[in-house]
């Protein structure tokens, strides 16, 4: 039975789908270990943290000099650093929305190696150094709002994944574009369970890849991206859901079919492929209406949720003559 939640409730709060599907068999192996507490399920990866882990503050990145803003910068405030890396979706890492600061400091990023192929006349690999190295000079600033668990304001560093993407000449039959985590249970925790069918998959149709506001972060306020933010190659499309912009890239495929995606898959009925932030399309389970910025608390009041999360100006016409609630 689905239970219909109010729209007061923060997705936060609400259990991830991959746990909710998996009730059953989690349920199952817990209680064989002795983890079946009276209020509920708690999974290895969900006790509580310890007084020496609880307060430790994430590691800071190095400063990224020489960096430019980018003409796509809002005005709005930013929300603190704390909050963008202390709490957030990386499922690789755990369900809660505090494992990744806690365990993503096992992930090793370096060395690191992108694979690119697909339909493209120069398929091949390169690594992070030659990828940073290259785009030194147009890294910018991107203070963007997006949305991962709430809305929030973020000083993205980066530059536009089209950029990286055309040194790979894609041809005419580049319809879309795959792109896909690194997998290793070794170092990420998380994916010792099948939440998801790993690794985590996402795509974008070429269009949307090639637009200016879609952009390859390495960094964010000033420095070099945090372990548990994606590092050290992660996407940022910030007129999506946060789903989209996934994390730790290690390859990038061009398609001329629609690609298969990791929520999408598992619930397609609340997960589409394109995400697209619209508040007129509600998720099965709560209203996309309305808003509220991460780290102002539950009771703070919320905002109407802006179409294409503010940058209709700029991406609406991507879409011109599609039914969005179809396609969602």
């Amino acid at each position: 039975m689905l239970i219909k939640r109010p729209s007061d409730i923060p997705a936060s709060e609400i259990t991830p789908p991959g746990v909710w599907l998996r009730r059953r068999e989690l349920i199952r192996a817990a209680a064989g270990v002795g983890l079946v507490a009276a209020g509920g399920l708690l999974l290895p990866w969900d006790q509580p943290q310890g007084a020496e882990t609880k307060d430790k503050p994430p590691g800071r990145g190095q400063p990224i000099p020489n960096l430019r803003p980018s003409g796509f910068s809002t005005d709005a405030p930013l929300t603190d650093y704390e909050d963008i890396t202390r709490y957030g979706n990386f499922t690789e890492f755990g369900s809660n929305k505090g494992d990744p600061a806690r365990y993503a400091g096992a992930l090793e990023t370096r060395p690191w190696t992108l694979v690119v192929d697909g339909e493209c006349e120069a398929p091949g690999r390169i690594g992070i150094e030659d990828i940073l190295s290259g785009f030194t000079q147009e890294e910018r600033i991107y203070r963007l709002r997006c949305v991962e668990t709430w809305a929030m304001v973020i000083p993205w560093v980066g530059f536009p994944l089209g950029d990286l993407l055309a040194r790979f000449k894609p041809t005419a039959k580049a319809k879309y574009v795959a792109f896909e985590t690194l997998f290793n249970p070794k170092q990420m925790r998380g994916q010792k369970r099948q939440v998801i069918d790993w690794p985590y998959r996402e795509g974008l149709r070429m269009d949307e890849a090639m637009h200016p506001l879609t952009i390859l972060a390495t960094g964010l306020y000033g420095e070099t991206l945090p372990n548990q933010n994606g590092a050290p190659l992660r996407l940022v499309v910030p007129w999506k859901y946060g789903f989209k912009s996934i994390k730790s890239i290690v390859r990038i495929r061009f398609t001329t079919t629609q690609p298969p995606t990791a929520w999408n898959m598992l619930q397609p009925d609340e997960y589409g492929f394109y995400a697209n932030v619209n508040p007129k399309v509600d998720h099965p389970r709560w209203s996309q209406r309305r808003e509220r910025m991460v780290g102002a608390g539950i009771f703070a009041p919320k905002k109407e949720t802006k179409m294409f999360n503010g940058y209709a100006d700029q991406v609406a016409g991507l879409y011109t003559g599609m039914d969005l609630k179809r396609f969602y």
